[in-house]
């Protein structure tokens, strides 16, 4: 669900509202939104109908994605492993969004006579996208499976680099028209911008899998 919910930009604090679920009334259902601290970051503060302990004290942050309003919070809240796994499950969809999108350009805008997805710079791109979305898709699906916080680490990291680097490399694709409204490209790379600062980020994430390697 999560990874569809990346792929069509679905907007809200769904991550914070799914661990909710069970607990506060309605979450489970929708009726509720519920905001909650995320590493630094709070999404939709405002918006909530529920703020979970640890948005206390939260100023507003300039957003760089349009569609998800920001709080940053004074202290970094703790971080769960199941919402480390469910932004991954999003930077998944993102990542195989931006490809499909690259493609479809790649075979419908004409340069030179012919598809720009004949030329090999674009070919390089668009294969490149696909296998770190691939890679980064079974390390998600294996992470949901185990549970096991190292393997949700290595999916985020891999998850975060192919949605960030996919939506970077779609944009690239689609050249200046991918930085125009009537295109949903840009606003694939401003939300995997946002998702990949939440809690479980990089930093995070590569300092779990190395005290791992050490023990």
């Amino acid at each position: 669900m999560f990874e569809e919910a990346g792929w069509a930009l679905v907007p809200g604090p769904l991550v914070a509202t799914h661990l909710a679920a069970g607990e506060v009334p309605g979450a489970d259902t929708g009726e509720t939104v519920v905001a909650a601290a995320d590493g630094r970051l709070v999404e939709w503060l405002d918006e909530a109908d529920v703020v979970r302990p640890g948005a206390e004290g939260a100023v507003p942050l300039k957003s760089v994605d349009p569609l998800t309003p920001l709080h940053r919070v004074p202290a970094p809240a703790p971080t769960d492993p199941v919402a480390v796994l469910l932004t991954a499950a999003e930077q998944l969809g993102t990542a195989t969004r931006v490809c499909e999108l690259a493609v479809q350009h790649a075979r419908t805008r004409e340069q030179f006579g012919q598809p720009i997805g004949a030329f090999q710079a674009v070919k390089h791109l668009c294969a490149q996208m696909l296998v770190r979305a691939e890679v980064a898709r079974a390390a998600v699906y294996a992470a949901a499976v185990t549970a096991d916080r190292s393997d949700i680490a290595a999916a985020r990291l891999l998850a975060d680099e192919a949605a960030v680097r996919g939506a970077r490399d779609c944009l690239q694709v689609h050249g200046g028209m991918g930085f125009t409204w009537e295109s949903e490209v840009h606003l694939h790379l401003k939300r995997a911008w946002v998702r990949a600062q939440r809690g479980g980020a990089i930093t995070e994430s590569e300092e779990l899998l190395a005290d791992d390697l050490v023990a």
